[in-house]
């Protein structure tokens, strides 16, 4: 599908490579390379134009234009003229942010075209290391096997996190990140996982996590276009949606609802409204 979208264009004539705007990308997806701004990553570039205010000559302005789905191969054709520095800095902010499948892709493209490249560093088995200046937008998944369970006098029984990804705020995550590939997702309302005692085993079990807030939270139109780029890019399956009975937080059903009408592709979405004191009011698809 192809789908408009905010995308940072940078004039490298214009560049006098002060690295101010690299400064101003929480996401990482900016760096200085053989003197100039480049983006690295397009799949972390939000839009939203935060390096814009910092770069005092001009060079970087937002297009809004078609884009097709992230396409990993069209990345690499596309950055591959400017260098193995400009390629060895894309493919280790996949690696530090745990893009595994893209990375995969990208190490095959290069063995694929002959490039002479060393990449032996991307193919170690370190720790994903912080890319950006925020430490909580960097990409994690976890390993369920290996969670522990958690006990506490109130509650003897063994309590197991269902939380497979980080970030889960909408504002911050990637809708095409390859963990939502394919998954059922949970748009739950911030309050939701604290009023009902059972989230994780009941809701998040078997799920994807995305949260946001109707009523306190900006820019609600990138919201629907990150719940739309997950149904037609990310390809998944079904999107519940948890909310408070409160009138302030069907907002978010709203949010989910014209997102599903904007996506060229259907799927099943369900509504689960959460009472006050913990109970579950009602559960149906839409």
């Amino acid at each position: 599908m192809i789908m408009k979208r905010n995308i940072i264009s940078i004039n490298e004539a214009l560049c006098n490579g002060c690295g101010a705007c690299v400064e101003g990308c929480h996401e990482g997806a900016l760096q200085m390379i053989e003197g100039k701004a480049r983006i690295v990553s397009e799949l972390y570039c939000d839009g939203l134009g935060a390096c814009i205010g910092e770069c005092p000559v001009g060079a970087i302005c937002i297009e809004e234009r078609e884009a097709e789905p992230y396409d990993e191969i069209a990345v690499m054709e596309r950055i591959s003229p400017k260098g193995a520095k400009t390629i060895l800095a894309h493919l280790k902010h996949l690696k530090d942010h745990n893009e595994t499948t893209y990375l995969n892709q990208g190490l095959e493209y290069i063995e694929n075209k002959n490039l002479d490249i060393d990449t032996t560093s991307l193919k170690t088995n370190e720790s994903p290391k912080m890319a950006c200046g925020c430490p909580g937008s960097m990409n994690r998944t976890f390993n369920q096997s290996k969670k522990p369970n958690f006990t506490s006098i109130m509650n003897p029984t063994a309590d197991k996190s269902e939380l497979t990804h980080w970030p889960v705020q909408l504002h911050l995550l990637n809708p095409v990140s390859s963990y939502f590939t394919n998954s059922d997702i949970i748009l739950a309302a911030d309050c939701t996982a604290f009023a009902y005692p059972n989230f994780h085993s009941k809701l998040l079990h078997g799920k994807k996590l995305a949260i946001a807030c109707p009523k306190l939270d900006n820019n609600k139109e990138v919201y629907i276009e990150k719940i739309t780029e997950m149904i037609d890019s990310a390809q998944i399956n079904t999107l519940m949606v948890a909310i408070m009975e409160v009138p302030c937080c069907n907002g978010l059903m709203k949010i989910a609802q014209m997102a599903v009408q904007k996506a060229t592709r259907k799927i099943p979405i369900k509504k689960i409204v959460i009472g006050v004191e913990g109970n579950i009011v009602s559960e149906n698809w839409m």
